[in-house]
């Protein structure tokens, strides 16, 4: 019987109907193994794996191959975004062992949950120097069956390995000006000059990277970091990766020019995004980032918001070719033929020279990734607009690709730091709503009075997985920017709250930071990593949050907790500067404070809303925001500050030394401007 019919995640209830005698993560089935004296096979995916859809078609939906399975296996599926401590453990086993990972992820454990075997995609025959799923399982059996002990040696040497791989980052050292020019260097040698970005293909966005770029810009000047994040980010905006229709991006590119993407969209990619192009908006005034940040913020809305208030994970890469085949990318890549149909002859012509759509194709058979070639020339804009919204509104009629419609915790973190800045910056209350809404989603359903947070929820109703490190972090920094935006001191609160969890419940003796609570369920090892993924590692998440919660209320004990955390930015800074992007970020704000800026004055007062404008453009690298009338008790920055004779005035203070209070809008940004921090001035 498979037993996933009952599940809350999208992923699990797409294989609710397989032959395979599916169990969920959990003690049941590993007591299940240990009774039948047989190993388990632990599947991991995601809702939008495209390969993960094609194993699970070839080998999970046919018979043959799953009674093969029922016979000799506990089979475990896991959706690795609602347990990503159950993947991060298993998928640093399958990295050492392999030097590579991905999805689907496919590790044979003992009934003790220690794995013996390992990888990732299998195809049902061996192909392409890979073998066949029905051989490896197989040859599993055949060692479960005849050399039981040397699996069991295996198994435990693995184990012992991991446990020593804890903590091999080098010795903590409090990232400084060194440090952080040192990343610098580092990412100058990586990047790709000619198409933005860094590395080679696969090229995924850079995003923690980029904000680390933007934010050293704003604090030392550095022209070369701007150019590295602005031309990075026109390539992208430019690219296939990119929507040129509809908005948003996809999860990465497959090639170096971000010409074809793979293309689901993930929400976590589109807020992070959102965010490093309002902040490049702020940093420049270019008006593509402006496009972009607004775009996509509209994208998130239109596509990935939910009846109660959140935001869905992500869109599938896969959605029908309109003839009953699952094809990826079928609703977004055009042929000219395609155009032509849609719009006419001549307009047709004029799409595929402005998108770049060749009768050979930058896709498969013959099809294009919509694009926005360099060298455009002077355009009709309205033309261009009549076009897009025709191909958008013919491309609404195709077959649509699945949701996933879970919510989860960090990820609507994300959004909600990012919706909330671009509505502030752009003058869209509409975003700053939906802000507020995804975050009295969280705070009524995911998280509880004594400020513990639940991983995800759907339709409302959270599910059974506890918040791991990410969401602590994710959701407070979330929390935290809608509190400078809206000038509600509850989500500082709330903030505080789901930070002082993070100090009892993970952190470790030297400073460090767990990703798993100290009364998590115990896996083979507590996984504790500071290295970005495709998100802002928890570890340096949290010690951002920790930085800007002690910047709004003066509590040493969270700046302390944030620069001990810090202390493996330095170790990495160098090494590998583009895997720890969010923790350079964060060290940058440490520099240069960050800023706290209290703006006080008379709500709807036009002053006022100058002011707190003004604190919101002022570009310094993690500055809070207070805001409020005088006498306010909403913030800690906000006591015994008061007008100017009755105007409005702005106050910032940095590393205990505050400048005189202003009433000038102008005076304010020359506060706010990129100076190193000289020291404190001598008595």
């Amino acid at each position: 019987m498979n037993r996933l019919g009952a599940a809350t995640s999208p992923y699990l209830l797409q294989h609710a109907d397989n032959p395979v005698d599916w169990w969920p993560w959990g003690q049941e089935a590993f007591a299940e193994a240990r009774k039948r004296g047989v190993p388990v096979l632990l599947s991991v995916g995601y809702s939008s794996c495209h390969w993960c859809h094609v194993m699970a078609h070839e080998s999970f939906e046919d018979a043959v191959t799953a009674a093969y399975l029922n016979e000799h296996f506990v089979s475990v599926k896991v959706d690795r975004e609602e347990r990503p401590d159950v993947d991060a453990v298993y998928m640093e086993a399958v990295q050492a062992a392999t030097g590579q990972g991905g999805w689907p992820m496919t590790v044979f454990l003992t009934p003790e949950g220690e794995p013996f075997y390992f990888g990732t995609y299998f195809p049902p025959t061996a192909r392409q120097g890979m073998p066949g799923f029905r051989d490896v399982l197989e040859g599993v059996v055949a060692a479960w069956r005849d050399r039981r002990e040397e699996v069991a040696d295996v198994a435990a040497r693995i184990v012992r390995d991991l446990a020593e791989r804890s903590g091999a980052y080098g010795a903590a050292v409090s990232p400084g000006d060194s440090e952080l020019s040192a990343a610098l260097l580092g990412l100058t040698r990586e990047y790709d000059a000619r198409r933005g970005g860094f590395g080679g293909a696969p090229k995924f966005p850079p995003s923690m990277v980029l904000e680390f770029l933007l934010r050293h810009h704003a604090r030392t000047g550095a022209e070369g970091a701007l150019q590295m994040a602005r031309d990075t980010c026109e390539a992208m905006a430019r690219g296939g990766i990119y929507d040129q229709l509809g908005g948003g991006f996809a999860r990465y590119a497959v090639d170096r020019s971000w010409t074809v993407p793979h293309f689901e969209k993930m929400l976590y990619d589109n807020a992070l995004l959102i965010r490093v192009y309002a902040h490049l908006w702020r940093a420049t005034g270019s008006d593509l980032a402006r496009r972009i940040a607004l775009e996509t913020a509209d994208f998130l809305i239109a596509e990935l918001a939910t009846a109660e208030g959140g935001f869905a994970s992500a869109l599938d890469a896969d959605s029908d070719d309109g003839t009953g085949h699952h094809v990826e990318g079928a609703f977004y890549a055009w042929t000219p033929a395609q155009l032509t149909d849609v719009l006419g002859a001549a307009d047709g012509e004029f799409a595929a020279a402005y998108f770049g759509v060749t009768e050979e194709g930058t896709f498969e058979e013959g099809a294009s990734v919509l694009q926005l070639p360099q060298g455009n020339g002077v355009v009709d804009a309205d033309r261009v607009a009549s076009v897009r919204e025709r191909l958008l509104a013919a491309r609404a009629r195709r077959p649509r690709p699945g949701r996933d419609d879970k919510v989860v915790a960090a990820w609507n973190g994300l959004a909600i730091a990012a919706l909330a800045e671009t509505g502030a910056y752009f003058d869209r209350p509409d975003l700053v709503q939906a802000a507020v809404d995804a975050a009295d989603l969280l705070v009524r359903v995911h998280m509880d009075d004594r400020g513990r947070l639940s991983r995800t929820s759907k339709d409302g109703v959270a599910g059974t997985n506890d918040g791991v490190l990410e969401d602590y972090g994710d959701v407070a920094e979330g929390f935290l920017a809608l509190a400078s935006v809206t000038g509600e001191g509850v989500w500082l609160d709330f903030a505080g709250l789901l930070l002082d969890s993070v100090l009892v419940h993970f952190s470790a003796d030297d400073g460090g930071l767990y990703d798993t609570a100290d009364d998590a369920e115990q896996l083979i090892r507590r996984p504790q990593d500071p290295t970005d993924n495709a998100t802002p590692s928890g570890w340096t998440a949290a010690a951002g949050a920790l930085l800007s919660y002690a910047a709004h209320t003066g509590s040493e004990a969270h700046r302390t907790a944030a620069e001990r955390a810090l202390g493996i930015v330095g170790a990495l800074a160098s090494r590998a500067p583009r895997f720890v992007g969010w923790g350079l970020a964060v060290a940058e704000a440490a520099l240069d404070g960050p800023r706290e800026v209290a703006v006080v004055g008379a709500v709807g007062d036009p002053l006022t809303d100058e002011l707190h404008r003004t604190a919101l453009l002022g570009g310094a690298p993690g500055a809070v925001v207070a805001v409020g009338e005088e006498g306010s008790t909403e913030f800690p920055l906000l006591f015994s500050r008061t007008t100017r004779s009755g105007q409005a005035a702005a106050y910032v203070c940095r590393h205990f030394v505050c400048d005189a209070p202003t009433s000038d809008p102008r005076a304010l940004r020359s506060q706010l401007r990129s100076d190193p921090w000289p020291g404190p001035h001598p008595a």
